[in-house]
C-alpha cells in the first residue's frame, strides 16, 4: 500500500469547509472511516421543519469515530439494526468511508440513501456499512435525513412563513443538502466532487428519483442507483393543498392549533402521534420548489438529471396477502379480488396473472402484489429515463432468495422487508413462505455486508453473488457501464429492438423482458396513484 499523505495519515485528520474532523484509520484494509459529520445545522427548536441550515464551524479537532444520532422514528422493521448514539431531531449527518492516500486523488463517489418508507432508517446501519466498496476504489458516504412527521409534514403556515411558499419536503431537502456538502468538501478526502453517483434502495430508490429530478440537486449527479421504488406509482408526491391538509389534520389530533404550538411540542410526543399514521403515508410534495411538477412529467420531458441509471426490483417484492387481506389465494379468490380491483379490465389482469390452479393463483397473487408495490414503480422510472435521457439504463432484476436462518434462530420467520419474527408474534403473524428475493434481500450482497448479518446461513454461492453485484456497482460507479473483465455482459436496456434485463442470481443471465405487458397494464392504473 503506498504511503500515507500526511492529511490521511493515522488519526486521519480532514480539514473540510467547517473545520477539522479526525477518523478511524485501518491501516490493514487500507481504509478510512469519518463517522457523524455534520453536514446541517441541528433541525431543533425554530429549525423544526425549515431547510436545513449550514452547520455551524468548530475550532480544534472534532472526532469523527462515532456516529451521530438517528432521526426520529419508530420501531417499525425487524431488520434494522442501529450503531448510532441514539435518537435525536439533532440527526443530520454523515459518515464516509475513503481508501485514498491522500487528498490529491480524485475517487469516484457513492453517496448512499436507506429505505424504510421514509418512516425509519438509518445511515448506522451495517448493512449499509461502506468499506467493502471503499476497497474497491471508491469514496463511500451514508446520509441520514429526517423522517416521518419531521420529515415530511406541510402546514398552510409552513408554507406561509417559506419564501419560496413551500413545505413538505425536508427529508429530501437533507438530502440535497448533503449532495452540496459532498460537492464542497469530498476533495478533501480523496474524491471527485464531477463524479457522484446517488444509490438508496426502497425510500432511498425514491429518494433517488427525487434528486434526479429537483432542480436543487440534478446537477450535482453523475450517475443513479435505484433498487425497487421510484417516485411515480405507489410513492407519487402529493400536491401541496393536499398534503397541507393531512398537516392541518395532524396538527388538530396533538391539540396544537397554531405552528408555533407545534414546534413547542416535545419531539418524543409528535413522534408517538404518529403511531396510527398508516405506512407509506410519509410521501414527498409537489411543492413548487424542490419538487415543481410530477416527477413523471419530469422525465418525460427529458428535464431531469441525463446520467447513466442502473436500477431494479426483486423477485418477489411482496408476498399475497398485501393484495388478498387474510383470504388465501385460489383461483376464485384472486378472480374475485381483481373483479372488485380493477373492474371490466379484470379479465385483461387475469390473462397477464393467470389462476387456473391453486398454484397459479398463489404466484399470481405475489406477482401482482410485487409488480403494484415496487415493480411497475421501478419499471416506468426505467422507461421514461431511458427514452428521454439519452444515457444509458442497465435494468435488473434481483432473483436470488436468501439462504435458511441459522439454528440459533430457532422457529425465528422472516417478515416484512426483512426483518425477523420469533416467538408468539412468529407464530401470529407467520408469512408465507418465501417464493423468490423479498423486498430489500438484495442489500447486503450489493454492498458487500453478507457478513454483518448473522441471521442466515451465508454459502459460498452467496459470496459469489456478492462479488459479482459489488463488481458490477463499483464498475458503474467509476464508469457509467456495470460491465468489465470477467463478467456476464450487461446490455443497457433501452437499445436495441427488445429490452434486456440482468438476471442475478447464483447463475446470472442477460435475458429478454419478461412481463412488459403487465407493466403496459398497471400503467394507466397506478402511474399518478
Amino acid at each position: 500500500m503506498q504511503s500515507i499523505h500526511p492529511r490521511l495519515a493515522t488519526g486521519s485528520r480532514v480539514t473540510t469547509a467547517s473545520g477539522i474532523v479526525e477518523g478511524i484509520a485501518d491501516q490493514d484494509a487500507g481504509i478510512h472511516s469519518f463517522r457523524g459529520i455534520p453536514f446541517a445545522a441541528p433541525p431543533v427548536g425554530d429549525l423544526r421543519w425549515r431547510p436545513p441550515q449550514p452547520a455551524a464551524s468548530w475550532a480544534g479537532v472534532r472526532r469523527a469515530g462515532q456516529f451521530g444520532p438517528r432521526a426520529m422514528q419508530l420501531r417499525i422493521f425487524g431488520d434494522m439494526g442501529f450503531r448510532s448514539s441514539g435518537m435525536s431531531e439533532d440527526c443530520l449527518y454523515l459518515n464516509i468511508w475513503t481508501p485514498a492516500a491522500s487528498d490529491q486523488e480524485r475517487l469516484p463517489v457513492l453517496v448512499y440513501f436507506y429505505g424504510g418508507g421514509f418512516l425509519a432508517g438509518d445511515g448506522s446501519e451495517p448493512r449499509y456499512d461502506g468499506a467493502s466498496l471503499a476497497r474497491r476504489g471508491l469514496v463511500v458516504l451514508t446520509v441520514n435525513y429526517r423522517l416521518n412527521v419531521f420529515g415530511f409534514l406541510a402546514h398552510p403556515e409552513l408554507t406561509q412563513e417559506s419564501p419560496q411558499h413551500a413545505s413538505g419536503n425536508y427529508g429530501c431537502l437533507d438530502q440535497a443538502a448533503a449532495l452540496h456538502w459532498v460537492h464542497t468538501n469530498i476533495a478533501a478526502f480523496g474524491g471527485d466532487p464531477g463524479r457522484v453517483t446517488i444509490a438508496g434502495e426502497s425510500a432511498g430508490s425514491s429518494s433517488v428519483c427525487a434528486q434526479m429530478v429537483s432542480p436543487l440537486a440534478k446537477d450535482l449527479i453523475a450517475g443513479a442507483i435505484g433498487s425497487s421504488g421510484s417516485l411515480i406509482g405507489l410513492l407519487s408526491p402529493i400536491p401541496l393543498a393536499e398534503a397541507e391538509q393531512r398537516g392541518v389534520a395532524f396538527a388538530a389530533s396533538v391539540g396544537a392549533r397554531s405552528l408555533a404550538a407545534l414546534r413547542a411540542l416535545p419531539a418524543a410526543l409528535l413522534l408517538e402521534a404518529t403511531a396510527n399514521i398508516p405506512v407509506l403515508q410519509p410521501t414527498p410534495t409537489l411543492d413548487g420548489y424542490f419538487l415543481p411538477r410530477p416527477p413523471a412529467e419530469i422525465f418525460a420531458a427529458g428535464e431531469q438529471a441525463r446520467v447513466p441509471l442502473l436500477a431494479g426490483w426483486n423477485s418477489e417484492e411482496m408476498g399475497y396477502p398485501w393484495l388478498m387481506g387474510g383470504e388465501p389465494p385460489t383461483p376464485e379468490s384472486f378472480a374475485r379480488v381483481l373483479r372488485a380491483r380493477y373492474g371490466e379490465a379484470a379479465e385483461q389482469a387475469l390473462r397477464l396473472y393467470p389462476a387456473a390452479t391453486n398454484e397459479q393463483a398463489l404466484q399470481a397473487a405475489t406477482d401482482l402484489a410485487g409488480d403494484s408495490f415496487t415493480g411497475y414503480s421501478t419499471w416506468k422510472w426505467c422507461e421514461l429515463h431511458g427514452r428521454t435521457s439519452g444515457r444509458p439504463v442497465y435494468r435488473y432484476l434481483y432473483a436470488h432468495p436468501r439462504p435458511p436462518m441459522t439454528p440459533e434462530m430457532g422457529d425465528a420467520v422472516a417478515g416484512l422487508a426483512g426483518g425477523v419474527l420469533s416467538g408468539s408474534e412468529a407464530a401470529a403473524l407467520r408469512p408465507p413462505a418465501p417464493r423468490g428475493a423479498v423486498h430489500s434481500a438484495e442489500i447486503e450482497y450489493a454492498l458487500g455486508n453478507l457478513a454483518t448479518n448473522t441471521v442466515y446461513a451465508w454459502t459460498p454461492d452467496d459470496d459469489t453473488l456478492s462479488e459479482l453485484m459489488q463488481t458490477y456497482y463499483a464498475n458503474f460507479v467509476k464508469t457509467g457501464d456495470p460491465n468489465g473483465p470477467g463478467l456476464p455482459q450487461w446490455s443497457p436496456a433501452n437499445h436495441g429492438d427488445a429490452a434486456q434485463v440482468m438476471r442475478l442470481d447464483v447463475e446470472p443471465r442477460l435475458e429478454p423482458e419478461q412481463h412488459r405487458e403487465r407493466y403496459l397494464f398497471l400503467d394507466p392504473i397506478l402511474r399518478d396513484a
